[in-house]
């Protein structure tokens, strides 16, 4: 499981999956100032500017000036000089303040499991000659990710907090600070944009520009293992071996036999045949294709108007993330289908069955930005979809609530011939004839004391 862990960390991000710009580009996306030598990033400038310069300052000096010719002043004309000169220069630094600046975000590790802590650096760099009298950025990073070592401010969004920063930069200066990111819950996190704000020596003039770019960090759910959920780790889904040869699963070797001249070259044991001087194959136990469909039920209550309890919903995300890496561990193709749907979108997630090497993360992609409200009943969506599902999989349904229109369905499923899996942290009783033929696990591991009901606008 490590190494899996390991493999969906460095994989690359699949932005078509969630959103349509993720963190492509490295793990850190460094956002520039245009002026910065090859540097990256898309500017959008604020045209609103505050300042503390204006057209008084032009006519006090112009004043000044007049008056200190006609009354043979000096010093008038001096002090008319001096707001002149320090009008240009404050006018030229503001100009160039927010050029050849960098700012960067660089993750450790751009996607983790919840309970896990991540490190992000912060660096901003200033990249030329002229020094940065001052320089505020407001960077904007989620709630839900909490930030050690530093303020976050609420905004008018509630997922959305405000860190604020505040630079004095000499001449070819790079600054870093680094802060701890505690991964306490699953999803899709933007971080960013960012706001800029620098100005001249004096006060007098500031500017404003925003870094319009996001980078996109991912939790995905907790991992467990089969034994904590509280399933067998021999068979957790049911038998493998089939009652007639479908075929031969080369993993499961039962013995060795003579050498037929149909048999194929790979099934030959050679420590066999070095024993016994002469050609040995193989045997290997029939079986049909472990081919599982994992279907998810993000509905933690009978009635969707009636909100969702968010354990529940964590904790069933977490079996089927359980059961999906203990598939693509054991090389068996693996899909998942769910009526949870992703962020800013209303259909189901699906992923179809696979063994490629993205598939694990592909699935935990997909739980990590599932949705707890659901689009439609579970069994509707088992009725349409089960018919587009390969033949001869087992269809793991994971649920937090068992209903009976839930049973009824699984019920004419088994009745068609589809191998049915009931994974549910709900009671239920075995022997109820609806699910005869049906096997069921109950999770293990309890749910957390004092559940509260979050409704659908989010409130509780």
């Amino acid at each position: 499981m490590a190494d899996e862990k390991e493999r969906m960390q460095s994989a690359p991000v699949q932005a078509p999956l969630v959103v349509p710009t993720m963190m492509g580009g490295g793990v850190a996306a460094s956002q520039a100032i245009p002026g910065a030598r090859g540097l990256r990033g898309r500017l959008v400038i604020d045209a609103s500017k505050e300042t503390q310069f204006s057209d008084a300052w032009i006519a006090i000096a112009i004043i000044l000036f007049v008056a200190g010719l006609i009354f043979r002043q000096g010093s008038l004309i001096l002090i008319a000089g001096l707001l002149a000169l320090v009008s240009v220069v404050a006018w030229a630094w503001d100009r160039l303040a927010l050029g050849a600046l960098e700012y960067r975000r660089d993750f450790s590790e751009r996607r983790a499991f919840v309970g896990e802590t991540v490190e992000l650096d912060l660096t901003v760099s200033n990249r030329k000659l002229l020094p940065v009298s001052w320089l505020r950025i407001d960077d904007r990073v989620p709630m839900a990710l909490p930030l050690e070592g530093i303020e976050v401010l609420p905004t008018n969004v509630p997922t959305v907090g405000l860190v604020r920063m505040v630079y004095a930069l000499r001449w070819y200066e790079r600054v870093h600070r680094r802060y701890r990111i505690q991964c306490d819950q699953r999803g899709f996190f933007p971080f960013g944009p960012a706001d800029l704000e620098a100005g001249d020596l004096f006060g007098l003039f500031s500017r404003k520009r925003r870094l319009d770019k996001r980078q996109w960090f991912i939790v995905y759910p907790r991992v467990e293992s089969l034994t904590d959920l509280g399933l067998p780790p021999k068979e957790p889904f049911g038998p493998v071996k089939a009652q007639r040869q479908l075929f031969d699963d080369p993993i499961r070797t039962v013995g060795v036999r003579d050498h037929h001249p149909e048999d194929d070259f790979r099934r030959i044991h050679w420590k066999a045949t070095a024993r016994r001087q002469a050609l040995q194959s193989r045997v290997y136990e029939p079986s049909t294709a472990q081919n599982l469909v994992i279907i998810l039920n993000v509905a933690t209550m009978a009635k969707h108007w009636q909100g969702y309890i968010p354990e529940r919903m964590e904790r069933v995300v977490s079996v089927a993330a359980s059961a999906a890496t203990h598939a693509v561990e054991q090389r068996w193709p693996v899909g998942i289908l769910t009526n949870g749907a992703l962020p800013e979108s209303d259909q189901a997630v699906k992923v179809l069955p696979g063994r490629s090497p993205g598939q694990l993360t592909h699935i935990m992609e997909a739980l990590a930005a599932v949705s707890p409200v659901a689009t439609r009943q579970i069994e509707d969506l088992l009725r349409e979809e089960s018919p587009k599902l390969p033949w001869g999989s087992t269809l793991v349904v994971v649920t937090a609530i068992v209903t009976d229109p839930l049973k009824a369905t699984l019920a004419d499923l088994r009745a068609r011939g589809r191998r049915i899996v009931l994974a549910t942290l709900d009671e239920v009783d075995e022997a109820d004839p609806l699910l005869a033929g049906i096997l069921v696990r109950n999770i293990a591991g309890g749910l957390p004391a004092g559940e509260t009901v979050t409704l659908p606008g989010g409130g509780p």
